[in-house]
């Protein structure tokens, strides 16, 4: 008889064979004779970090194009996802919700080892939006428990892109909505610029991962726990069929991104802010604050829009908005479905250092007895 471990592995790739999708090794192995000769390319190892910081890079090429190396090691795990105690049984990329910022310049290469340690349960690969080729990748990057791979694809199109796991039928969703998702920015190799042409520059960048999560409820309402993703699959899924998340969250965790993990800027500073949703449509809005120049659609090789209120991220995708802070004190950002930003989770805080201006805003009179003068 099959044990749980086996039965999970055979329902995720037997997916992806009825689909006549998976490769074999002849085929994962074969160099397209048109492939370029990439051996004399310089390579640049690249440290991946957890979110919202994203790893050092510059924001105009240096040289020719190069190959980017990178490497991520899948890690199945238990999360706490809101205040009240409540797991998510999570599947991350380097365990974290969303997975790691990737940056690279057009017509860079992009390679990376992904790993799948054998103390893990599943099989996962990883489909780049930002990839050419059937299925971004996904096929040549599905590894059990106790193996890895090593994609390499060009950088054709700049912008920022969602990457997911993608394993073969059901297992897509389940596994995208258990935290398996996380952006990759193609940059100009000449720099970002506004719609006239001009450089466009930034101080910091942030990357926030939205994800809504479905757990599900005991008879009394109350949350559920489970020892193993593989054991709470059947209820998770009788809830994303319902298409009602419990949790609409930036970076993993209602709260991740407020409090002690605010995220910083001072006063004059040009903050890049990257914004993905790999399933479902939303609205980031920075309370008091606008969008400067906004790539909804997270496309470069567009002119930015200006001065936006809030902006559009459509779900399986990516966009990167640039403000400029002019007043110093806490500032939100949230997705402004004001429902899932409160009651959900969907919320996040800029605190900011410098001098008020009071020719920006300023308070004429206090909270007091209504003057009947």
């Amino acid at each position: 008889m099959l044990n749980r471990r086996e039965a999970l592995l055979g329902a995720a790739t037997a997916a992806i064979f009825a689909a006549g999708t998976a490769p074999s090794s002849a085929d994962t192995a074969a160099v397209p004779a048109s492939a370029p000769d990439v051996g004399a390319l310089q390579r640049q190892k690249v440290t991946l970090v957890a979110p919202p910081f994203v790893h050092a890079h510059d924001q105009v090429a240096i040289g020719s194009p190069r190959i980017v190396e990178f490497t991520m090691t899948i890690e199945e795990k238990a999360v706490v996802i809101d205040d009240e105690g409540t797991e998510l049984q999570a599947m991350t990329f380097d365990g974290s919700i969303p997975g790691p910022m990737m940056v690279v310049h057009q017509d860079d290469y992009v390679e990376l080892t992904l790993i799948n340690p054998d103390s893990n349960t599943m099989p996962h690969n990883i489909d780049f939006h930002a990839a050419t080729g059937a299925l971004g990748g996904g096929e040549f990057t599905l590894v059990n428990p106790g193996e890895q791979a090593t994609l390499r694809f060009k950088a054709t199109r700049t912008g920022t892109f969602v990457y997911h796991c993608a394993p073969g039928g059901p297992m897509i969703p389940w596994h995208v909505v258990s935290g398996m998702a996380g952006a990759i920015m193609v940059l100009p190799r000449d720099g970002l610029r506004d719609e006239s042409g001009r450089s466009l520059r930034y101080d910091r960048i942030y990357y926030v991962g939205e994800a809504e999560f479905y757990i599900p409820r005991d008879a009394d309402g109350a949350f559920r726990k489970y020892d193993s993703a593989g054991e709470a699959y059947e209820d998770t899924m009788a809830v994303m069929r319902g298409l009602i998340p419990t949790h609409v969250v930036f970076n993993g965790a209602k709260g991740a991104l407020t409090g002690d993990n605010a995220l910083t800027a001072n006063v004059g500073e040009t903050v890049m802010i990257v914004h993905s949703q790999a399933n479902r449509d939303t609205r980031p809005h920075l309370i008091g604050g606008h969008g400067d120049h906004v790539w909804e659609e997270g496309k470069f090789a567009n002119p930015p829009a200006k001065d936006l209120e809030t902006w559009f991220i459509r779900g399986g995708s990516a966009g990167a908005a640039l403000y400029t802070f002019r007043q110093p004190g806490v500032y939100a950002y949230v997705n402004h479905n004001l429902i899932e930003a409160v009651e959900l989770g969907a919320t996040a805080h800029f605190v900011v250092d410098g001098t008020w201006n009071d020719d920006l805003m300023t308070q004429v009179s206090a909270p007091g007895p209504i003057s009947m003068n």
